[in-house]
């Protein structure tokens, strides 16, 4: 031991990774990965962007009651390349992003898979925000071009947006 009781470098036992554990490990990537697409929400600088779309943004419509069936979003006929649509359950809602611009991350299991293997990332500017905004549980449909997010994980920059508030 080096003086005042600390350990040396030279005299650190190490310990090798447990075979055991490597299944553990392997359940755990599905939950991993969604974990690293909500992440990707919350950068304070933004991944520079290409130019917003040319189509006009269709602003989604105020729930009625309990609006319980969900309409598809779709991509508009002069959308930008690249456009595409998903449907899914919100898992996630990130009501307040760190760079302040006012817009909304909406995190879907979805069978689109866009962002990863049954994941969806749905970025929804301010003007295009539902009010009230969906809550875990509630179906959402989006559709526009698909850009990388700021951790590099592909999302949909929505210029449609409809939601299927959850009953109860």
């Amino acid at each position: 031991m080096a003086r005042g009781g600390v350990p040396s470098p030279s005299n650190v036992p190490t310990v090798a990774p447990s075979s055991a554990l490597r299944p553990q490990i392997g359940s755990l990537l599905p939950l991993l990965m969604l974990f690293s697409a909500m992440a990707g929400c919350a950068d304070e600088e933004p991944a520079p962007r290409a130019e917003p779309p040319k189509a006009k943004p269709q602003k989604a419509e105020e729930p009625e009651a309990r609006n319980t069936e969900l309409r598809t979003a779709r991509c508009p006929a002069d959308a930008a390349p690249g456009c595409r649509s998903a449907s899914g359950r919100v898992t996630l809602v990130e009501a307040v992003d760190a760079d302040g611009d006012g817009d909304a991350h909406l995190v879907l299991l979805s069978p689109d898979g866009v962002t990863a293997p049954g994941v969806t990332v749905v970025d929804v500017r301010r003007d295009l925000r539902p009010r009230p905004l969906p809550r875990v549980g509630d179906r959402v449909s989006a559709a526009g071009p698909v850009f990388k997010g700021s951790y590099g994980q592909r999302q949909i920059e929505a210029v449609q947006v409809h939601v299927a508030r959850a009953g109860g």
